[in-house]
């Protein structure tokens, strides 16, 4: 039997990022300094994160049936992230061409490919898996009926689940988003799902809020170089991030949110899970990349010692 302290139903996916001087417009060609491959999707990454930091990390995902779906696989083991859960579909892998600028902000294309496979059959198959997890973490890089079939499994077996709205979906269904123990959107995705603006913190505050307003049982609002905003119907908390140099923002949101679910399946209260979570995303952006940014769980710790 496996006993995972974080599963993720999720996606994975192929980074292709590049780094530019700036965005071609539309019929014309620049050239760009650099190319990186790497691993990716939002899934894999929390996934990732999570096992690095020390976590039993399950995945149940759907890799492509070509050699990018091969190297995911291997990517997963030498995570050791448990793979029993992990399907080959019938349609490519999964790709995310990334454009990083020189104020190493991204923007991001997605194409699901494999990951669209992943359907309610396949919570079914895995059973065992999901019933033996301390935390459920999921995100809309799957279909959305998979994503309201794992959380109605979670309710049925009494576990915590976490759900990252991104990409955001305006046609996501707000009764099963008040059955997650955590709604964890970045502001874009928060103004998108809501339909307020969201280009300040006070306008944040007022759309999370808003969100807790309608049943909604915990609000997590990743704020990039502005922190994390907690907020419940009894709390409010803004953890401001911490002052680095950043060279590469890809994967950050991903990276606290497999941190924070790392350090609730190891017992720390919501905020603290919050605060290290917080450390451990300022860690990513100082180094190039996605999940191969990602410290190890020795590495945050003589990094915060000194």
């Amino acid at each position: 039997m496996i006993k995972s302290d974080v599963l993720i139903i999720g996606s994975n996916m192929m980074d292709l990022i590049t780094y530019i001087d700036r965005m071609p417009i539309e019929g014309e060609t620049v050239e760009a300094p650099d190319f990186e491959m790497g691993f990716g999707g939002k899934g894999a990454n929390q996934a990732v994160a999570a096992a690095r930091l020390g976590s039993r990390v399950s995945m149940i995902t759907k890799v492509g049936n070509d050699a990018f779906g091969q190297q995911q696989l291997t990517n997963f083991k030498d995570n050791k992230i448990d793979v029993s859960g992990v399907g080959i579909g019938t349609k490519s892998s999964g790709v995310a061409p990334i454009f990083v600028s020189k104020s190493s902000n991204n923007s991001i294309i997605i194409i699901k490919g494999a990951n669209n496979e992943l359907t309610p059959d396949d919570l079914q198959a895995n059973i065992e898996i999901i019933k033996n997890a301390k935390i459920i973490v999921l995100e809309n890089e799957i279909p959305l009926e998979t994503n309201y079939a794992a959380i109605d499994l979670a309710q049925e077996f009494g576990i915590p689940i976490l759900l990252n709205p991104a990409p955001a979906r305006k046609d996501l269904d707000l009764e099963y988003v008040k059955k997650v123990d955590y709604f964890a959107p970045n502001e874009t995705e928060l103004a998108t799902l809501t339909g307020l603006p969201a280009s300040n913190l006070d306008e944040i505050k007022v759309a999370a809020h808003d969100m807790v307003s309608l049943g909604v049982k915990h609000m997590i609002v990743t704020l990039g170089s502005r922190g994390v905003l907690s907020v419940t119907d009894q709390d409010e908390q803004l953890i401001n991030a911490l002052k680095v140099d950043a060279v590469d923002t890809t994967g950050a949101g991903d990276s606290i949110i497999g941190a924070f679910a790392h350090y609730l399946a190891e017992g720390k209260n919501e905020l603290d899970a919050l605060n290290l979570a917080n450390q451990y995303a300022a860690m990513t952006v100082t180094r190039r990349g996605t999940q191969k940014s990602y410290p190890t769980k020795a590495e945050v710790e003589a990094h915060y010692q000194h």
